[in-house]
């Protein structure tokens, strides 16, 4: 048996407002983490395309939100598999600052079905949360000082 083997670099957004984070949903077309997951906006990094570019096209397709500002704040590692594929995932987490409005999903047959502002305080159960937004619930306090720092 030949076992498929995929890597892959991704930028994603740990956007948080009024004590709401924003997640997406993943649908079927996901290719690392399971539909129904609910993920972080943001997505692959297409070849030669910067991190921040990437991140603000992923944003306007999951979301339909416009990317103000982004701050790196860790870079994490994540082992998949999906669909017969081994992934090896690289993950990028910027904290973000984003346009007001309320998410919109805007690309057809993409790997999001859904864009919601969650309470923080509806975030206790993790099962849901795919692995890298599990994560990122850990760097929420990061992300805040991340913009407080500069203002």
């Amino acid at each position: 048996m030949n076992a498929r083997t995929g890597t892959r670099v991704s930028a994603y957004a740990i956007a948080v407002q009024d004590d709401q984070l924003l997640l997406a949903r993943l649908s079927d077309a996901s290719p690392v983490f399971m539909p129904g997951l609910w993920h972080l906006p943001g997505g692959g990094i297409d070849p030669g395309e910067q991190p921040v570019a990437a991140l603000s096209r992923e944003l306007m397709e999951e979301t339909g939100l416009e990317l103000i500002e982004a701050h790196l704040l860790d870079a994490r590692t994540y082992s998949a598999r999906r669909n017969g594929v081994s992934w090896s995932l690289t993950a990028l987490f910027y904290a973000v600052a984003l346009e007001e409005g309320e998410p919109t999903v805007t690309e057809v047959d993409g790997s999001t079905e859904a864009a919601v502002w969650v309470p923080l305080a509806d975030m206790r159960d993790d099962t849901m949360l795919s692995p890298a937004a599990a994560d990122a619930m850990r760097m929420l306090d990061r992300a805040k000082a991340a913009f407080t720092a500069i203002r």
